[in-house]
């Protein structure tokens, strides 16, 4: 079995379009989209492609509960998202669970999850010390763990031999560069880097005309710096603050 782990599309339609285009390419017998889906301009559209296609196996993320909730976290218009969605949406994504497990030709069995396998927020990064991830992550019975949630890539093997990979986000990187970034596993692990039409993609969300966008249009246009980001999420850490949103000066 090959996997393409696609994380925190973020109601990018335009990235998840180049995104699956190279997946049919390379060919994978299953999709997993691990977490915060929506939570963006065109959540509706994404949401809709993906359930269009077959073996996609779906995690809820920290911003699909949140737009479930119709919470004013993060500052977005999720009231407005909830409408746009509709109830039976709505409905399908309240179903979604926190974690998902594959067994993946070459890697074993495989545990998906948005941040960690008992919640979708708390943050660790590639460089946190390995001690705090275990206690983190609890007892995770599996070869490979795959994250997303901090939207910056990374694969690193802790001490308990647990290889850990945050296959990075589709539709709002903060990896310093553009385009969308998710992950090929199967049966080797590959951290992939798709390009497309990032000028296109912000115009196209500016049409819509929510100042909830203006953000995510800037940062999609000049993505945040991976180690400024790593940093950012390891000052929140020392200070226990969870949440992923960025302040970076």
């Amino acid at each position: 079995m090959r996997v393409a782990a696609l994380n925190d599309i973020h109601g990018n339609l335009s990235a998840l379009e180049a995104v699956l285009a190279e997946v049919e390419d390379v060919g994978v017998d299953a999709i997993v989209c691990g977490g915060d889906v929506i939570g963006g301009p065109f959540s509706t559209e994404v949401l809709d492609r993906l359930t269009s296609l077959p073996d996609v196996h779906f995690v809820r993320g920290n911003a699909d509960r949140i737009v479930l909730e119709g919470s004013d976290q993060y500052g977005g218009d999720w009231n407005a998202e909830r409408r746009r969605l509709g109830e039976d949406r709505l409905a399908a994504v309240a179903e979604w669970p926190l974690t998902v497990e594959l067994d993946i030709e070459g890697l074993g069995r495989t545990h998906f999850c948005h941040a960690i396998p008992s919640a979708d927020e708390p943050i660790f990064t590639r460089i946190t010390p390995d001690e705090e991830v275990v206690e983190l992550l609890g007892e995770v019975d599996a070869a490979l763990l795959v994250c997303g949630h901090t939207h910056v890539q990374f694969d690193r093997r802790l001490a308990t031999g647990l290889r850990v990979v945050n296959a990075g986000s589709v539709g709002l990187p903060y990896e310093g560069r553009r385009g969308a970034f998710w992950a090929l596993l199967g049966p080797s692990v590959e951290l992939r880097h798709t390009e497309y039409d990032v000028d296109a993609a912000a115009a196209a969300i500016r049409e819509l005309g929510a100042p909830s966008n203006d953000q995510l249009v800037s940062w999609l246009l000049e993505p945040p710096d991976p180690d400024e980001t790593t940093a950012f999420f390891e000052s929140q850490r020392a200070q226990g603050v969870v949440k992923e949103s960025l302040t970076i000066d």
